[in-house]
């Protein structure tokens, strides 16, 4: 028997969910996919492309994207989320639409236009351990990006013993570091 060449790249991979979404679902549910619509159309969508992504895939409240670049998954998580935040800005609290997102840069199986590995396994836990509205990235992401950013990007600074090598990124925090500092380990507030 020949085995198939199994076809391996390092990507950037940016793994999504809305927080509650469920209980927003249960709510209203054609208020909520309207809105997860208009902001898909509106904002993720056109942000992706923006930042030379690919849509791998959807699922109901998640999405997972695949970038070339680290710098470009972690541009567009910041774009996306504070477009959120300004979108969210005359919303309910109880109706709002707020986005966890996790990035990791990895190793990542390549099939039929999806992608799996541990490379988009760690993107989700991290996706899972944000807070919403924030983003989680891993330590290999962070590198990359320091490295090369010459945006002001903020990282917070508290400890978790949750992760012990991962950083989440937030944009409204007043205990915020410039990216061109180590800051420790963290989740957002």
């Amino acid at each position: 028997m020949v085995r198939q060449r199994i076809e391996r790249r390092l990507a950037a991979i940016l793994a999504a969910d809305i927080a509650g979404y469920s209980r927003l679902m249960g709510a209203d549910e054609e208020g909520t996919l309207a809105q997860l619509n208009a902001h898909r159309r509106e904002l993720i969508d056109p942000k992706v492309s923006e930042h030379r992504g690919r849509i791998v895939k959807t699922t109901g409240d998640g999405i997972l994207i695949e970038f070339p670049s680290v710098v470009e998954a972690v541009s567009c998580a910041l774009a996306v989320q504070q477009g959120m935040a300004a979108r969210n800005a005359g919303t309910p609290e109880e109706k709002r639409i707020a986005f966890r997102i996790g990035v990791n840069l990895g190793d990542i199986i390549v099939e039929s236009g999806d992608i799996h590995g541990d490379g988009v396994n760690i993107a989700a836990r991290l996706e899972a351990i944000a807070e919403p509205g924030a983003i989680c990235i891993s330590e290999d992401a962070f590198r990359q990006c320091a490295a090369r950013s010459t945006r002001s990007l903020t990282i917070s600074a508290s400890r978790s013993s949750r992760t012990s090598s991962d950083l989440c990124m937030s944009t409204a925090s007043d205990w915020h570091r410039r990216l061109a500092d180590r800051p420790q380990p963290c989740l957002s507030p």
